[in-house]
């Protein structure tokens, strides 16, 4: 796990120097302690700060092929890079080191720009081919690393952060008010959208191809890969079938991403996903085992109990670290700053302590459970949405309301605690039965009322600015005719799970503190199983990912197996008040004057907000995301527009 940049000269513009690639990676150095490396070759420069995983004295990039025709710089990890290393010196290949990054330069010129159709990873790759004088750059296909580019004043420029664009002074920085309401829908911007004006992220799935032999060179976007389901429901195979080819497809999942020339530890957070991918390394394989997970002060929040019996369980070395209040709000600021996106919770915030906790003990690499309710139909959302369309169905049934009961047995203020609200909340949009986001309807809508804070001329700017028309031109042309979970799934792994729970939540706060975190269950292979099962194999009756339980139950206490899913959450808009006083970056930055100057938002809509937060009056979801939403954008504003704030990190 890495990070890296890389620039190109366009047409006549100055050619990149070594200062400005040095600059470009030091900017993103907490993604690869171990070192730096810069190579300028004519108008490409290419950089890279390294995490060393496999092949700790070898692995150095940029890395070439055997007449250096060919370089990449990488971040991420090739999974199978042992059994592709062994068929390309099949094929007459010659390698000089051993790492997976190798791989990369002779796929490449065996196969050309399909080299990423053969790689099982999680990756980020910028390759430079003198030859045919030429960039190629490509994203992982679920989008669990990130790829950001840029043009300015005729020169590209990509990396793995945007603030190593932004080190280039001739990359302009400034919040784009299209992307917010983006954000303030989907909980992320729409790929190929940022939160910033001008600057571009590489869609997960897709590959990027630049001709610096063009007249007027530009990038080259295209799709590689990506989820498909049905029209129909797949019938003919038996669910004990298909449960052991789960389990094998899993294990050999977690087999590939074992491998690793430093210690590898695991993230257990008490719930059927982390558990079944900690039970595997623990049972299936001989590398002693490292647990990590976070617990809360609030109860509803808390999962220790369960974490603790996995522990029992398996017999880990566990290490719990508790995260108060207080903790969430001093580091939400550095949460911030390595989203580089305003975010609706801080669940961000926790997750970034638990890295720093886990390299403080000596771990580079850490398994988790992560992409199992998006592939196997884990979230409330799809139980939602299953009811929501019996509701369209059967909008008389009487036992609408006991039904929707059964929803959230976690939740201290549950939306179907009331009468009137449950029917409000789970009745909208059921006209829209058949659209992509119907299951999404809910969670949209909820999101959609931070809007209310924007300032006047803002809310003008987006005024015809639909985010659903936005999210229907990223969607597959037949999408309508799939099955409706395999829909709603889609748009889940699209929006959710790849803009926010693998970027926010995943790759960024891991890599604050050099952490590289793998997740078996977005295994592409695994992911292409699932999408071809009936949805009764995921969600049959209410009863949660189904197939799963099934395929892992000898390996689970019936605790665990049995228990409702819980999702991980932290407490929100009450981290950032004590005794009724907000904390001082947070009065400040949510001052009338600095609200006003930032220009994003009403400075009275912010101060009754922040009235009802003194009055600890913030209790929804909906008061909650606005709150945790203007915070977040007013310190990305703070940290990446207001030049002297940029200036000073």
């Amino acid at each position: 796990m890495c990070g890296f940049a890389a620039l190109a000269a366009l047409g006549a513009s100055p050619p990149p120097t070594d200062a400005e690639l040095q600059a470009m990676i030091r900017a993103v150095e907490h993604r690869g302690p171990d070192g730096l490396s810069t190579q300028v070759d004519g108008t490409v420069g290419l950089a890279h700060a390294r995490l060393s995983i496999i092949d700790l004295e070898g692995g150095w990039q940029p890395i070439h092929n055997e007449d250096r025709s060919v370089w990449v710089v990488f971040n991420g990890e090739i999974f199978n890079y042992v059994e592709l290393r062994r068929d390309l010196e099949a094929q007459g290949h010659r390698f000089y080191t051993h790492s997976d990054t190798e791989c990369i330069v002779h796929l490449y010129e065996q196969y050309g720009d399909d080299f990423v159709q053969h790689l099982n990873g999680q990756f980020g790759i910028a390759l430079h081919d003198l030859r045919r004088r030429r960039l190629v750059v490509a994203r992982d296909r679920v989008g669990i690393r990130p790829v950001f580019y840029t043009m300015a004043r005729g020169r590209f420029a990509v990396a793995s952060e945007v603030k190593a664009l932004f080190s280039l002074p001739e990359v302009p920085r400034a919040l784009d008010v299209r992307a917010l309401s983006e954000i303030l829908t989907f909980w992320s911007p729409l790929p190929p959208r940022t939160a910033f004006e001008g600057v571009w992220q590489l869609p997960p799935g897709h590959r990027l191809t630049l001709d610096l032999t063009a007249a007027a060179p530009a990038p080259v976007v295209t799709r590689y890969w990506d989820w498909q389901f049905p029209e129909t429901v797949p019938t003919g195979r038996s669910e004990a079938a298909c449960a052991e080819e789960l389990h094998a497809l899993l294990l050999d999942a977690v087999r590939l991403q074992l491998r690793a020339d430093v210690p590898v530890g695991a993230y257990l957070s008490g719930g059927l996903d982390s558990s079944i991918i900690t039970a595997i390394i623990r049972r299936y394989t001989e590398t002693p085992l490292r647990t990590f997970s976070l617990t809360f002060e609030d109860a509803e929040f808390d999962e220790s109990v369960h974490q603790q019996a996995m522990v029992d369980h398996l017999g880990t070395q566990h290490t719990a670290i508790r995260v108060s209040k207080q903790d969430i709000a001093a580091a939400f600021p550095r949460t911030v700053w390595h989203t580089e996106v305003p975010i609706v919770r801080t669940a961000p915030t926790p997750l970034m302590l638990l890295s720093g906790h886990v390299r403080a003990s000596g771990y580079t690499v850490v398994l988790t459970g992560e992409g199992a309710d998006e592939v196997f139909g884990g979230y409330d959302l799809f139980r939602e949405a299953k009811i929501r369309r019996w509701m369209a169905q059967v909008p008389d049934s009487k036992y609408r309301a006991n039904v929707l009961q059964r929803l959230y047995p976690y939740l201290r203020n549950s939306p179907a605690q009331g009468r009137a609200f449950t029917q409000a909340f789970f009745s909208e949009g059921l006209d829209q039965r058949d659209a992509p986001w119907f299951a999404h309807i809910p969670r949209m809508s909820t999101t959609q009322r931070v809007q209310q804070f924007l300032a006047a001329d803002v809310k003008a700017r987006v005024a015809a600015w639909d985010p659903r028309a936005s999210l229907r031109a990223t969607l597959p042309a037949d999408i309508d005719r799939w099955i409706p979970m395999g829909r709603d799934q889609y748009v889940e792994a699209h929006t959710l799970m790849s803009g926010y729970l693998l970027c926010s939540q995943g790759d960024r706060v891991a890599m604050a503190n050099s952490i590289e975190g793998r997740f078996p269950f977005l295994d592409h292979r695994l992911i292409e199983f699932a999408n071809g099962l009936p949805p009764a194999f995921k969600v049959k009756g209410l009863a949660e990912k189904f197939l799963l339980k099934k395929a892992f139950t000898q390996e689970l206490p019936a605790s665990i197996r049995t228990r409702t899913k819980q999702p991980y959450r932290a407490p929100d808009s009450a981290s950032f008040f004590v005794d009724g006083r907000p904390v001082d970056y947070v009065a400040e930055l949510l001052s009338p004057a600095r609200v006003a100057d930032a220009g994003l938002f009403d400075p009275v809509a912010v101060g009754k907000l922040l009235e009802k937060g003194r009055a600890g009056r913030i209790i929804g979801f909906g008061d909650n995301m606005a709150f945790v939403g203007v915070l977040s954008t007013m310190l990305l504003h703070d940290r990446f527009v207001r030049p002297a704030t940029f200036a000073a990190r």
